[in-house]
């Protein structure tokens, strides 16, 4: 699927992370832009880091800062020196934030990695990511004077790869798969070391935090969200888009809302919210988890489009635990049945029970964010749900808006 870019000029701001023009920046071209980077006092580095207010873009928007001090106390709790794993695994199938992100700016993710690794006093690093693999290989080749070397490491294309405990079970040698979240991985991941896992588009920006300071990177966003983000746009009839974005920005900035029913906020482990709720809405940290953003035209079907993204979560569970190997399969054929126009008995109420049921027992957050889509549908939807029991759907055009991984259509 083709993507294009645009940065803050959309917004009236200038560009932070891409590169501009859409053009892949190689090492020379980067420090042209942003100069050398100070590797500096990991003390210093951590004091700019809580003071800037930058938070995780992977999906959780933890504080950086709090997660890097839990990982050096970890360290000096078990003697162990640290590992550090760039997430660039980007299992979300809507989200192209960090593949874009990966082949325009890779060195200030890079360098991101290297400052993040010194703070903890990691002795391994990594880079993982499904694709793009080997020109990450030739942008470490540039790369001399880098303090740690950085392996990168190619993951299997599944939902659940970039799952911290998932990824830190791959790079160490065994299957990708979650396991139960006590202890976590920040005190034993990759062969049991203490682990930062930090989504690439967080190293990024962590990068420039070191160079221009907490005050710099406070000037966009709000008081309580500062920076900017990256954000995926899915509109019917355009290419896919990826935007740089500062949190507070109106979603109807970023989306057209005219012609639209629903926006689904945060991926496939997001929440669908009606247009009028979309219009007073803002961009905002806690809502934007996998940073995508989908508009849901009139013409189309909510509850059609969530029944085919249910279907592959189900899919794409790891299968070892109850929630996801019993509850989500039953809860993804129950709405298809509701996506079905025709006779629905008690499958709604048989839907809203199961997703109580699952909710908080999974080996990892799976089934949560699955519940998450599942109830926001059956509320966002609901007069279309209606509408199926009495045999009809107001929808006149079947063309699929999300994209699923090796659907037939």
């Amino acid at each position: 699927m083709t993507t294009t870019t645009t940065t803050f000029t959309d917004v009236y701001m200038s560009p932070r992370l891409l590169a501009p023009g859409g053009t892949a920046a190689d090492l020379a071209t980067h420090e042209l832009r942003y100069g050398s980077l100070s590797y500096g006092d990991p003390d210093g580095l951590l004091r700019t880091v809580a003071e800037s207010g930058l938070t995780g873009r992977g999906g959780a928007a933890f504080p950086t800062y709090r997660k890097l001090v839990a990982v050096a106390d970890a360290s000096r709790r078990t003697g162990r020196a640290p590992v550090v794993v760039a997430n660039g695994a980007e299992g979300e199938p809507a989200s192209r934030k960090d593949k874009t992100l990966l082949r325009l700016s890779p060195h200030l993710v890079l360098d991101g990695l290297q400052l993040a690794a010194r703070a903890v006093g990691a002795g391994e690093a990594h880079l993982a990511v499904e694709d793009g693999a080997s020109y990450l290989e030739s942008a470490l080749a540039q790369r001399g004077n880098d303090p740690l070397p950085v392996r990168v490491v190619r993951l299997p294309k599944r939902f659940l790869s970039g799952q911290a405990s998932a990824l830190a079970q791959y790079v160490s040698g065994n299957a990708p798969l979650p396991r139960h979240q006590r202890p976590p991985v920040r005190e034993r991941g990759v062969h049991k070391a203490p682990t930062l896992v930090q989504n690439v588009e967080t190293l990024a920006h962590l990068a420039l935090v070191a160079r221009y300071g907490a005050d710099w990177f406070r000037s966009a966003g709000t008081p309580t969200q500062p920076g900017s983000t990256l954000c995926t746009l899915h509109v019917p009839n355009r290419e896919v888009r990826v935007v740089e974005a500062p949190f507070g920005l109106p979603l109807n900035r970023l989306l057209p809302l005219r012609g639209t029913s629903a926006v689904l906020v945060g991926g496939y482990h997001g929440t669908w919210i009606p247009t009028a709720e979309a219009a007073q809405r803002t961009l905002d940290a806690g809502d934007l988890g996998a940073g995508v953003l989908a508009a849901l035209p009139t013409d189309r079907c909510g509850v059609a489009e969530t029944a085919r993204v249910l279907r592959y979560l189900a899919l794409q569970s790891a299968g070892q635990c109850g929630p996801c190997l019993n509850g989500l399969p039953r809860i993804a054929s129950a709405f298809q049945t509701l996506a079905t126009p025709g006779p629905q008995a008690d499958t709604r109420e048989n839907v809203a029970r199961w997703s109580g049921l699952v909710e908080g027992r999974g080996a990892c957050h799976h089934p949560d964010g699955t519940v998450r889509l599942v109830r926001s549908a059956l509320i966002t939807f609901a007069a279309e749900l209606d509408a199926h029991a009495r045999g009809l759907c107001t929808a006149t055009d079947r063309t699929p808006l999300l994209p699923i991984p090796n659907e037939a259509h």
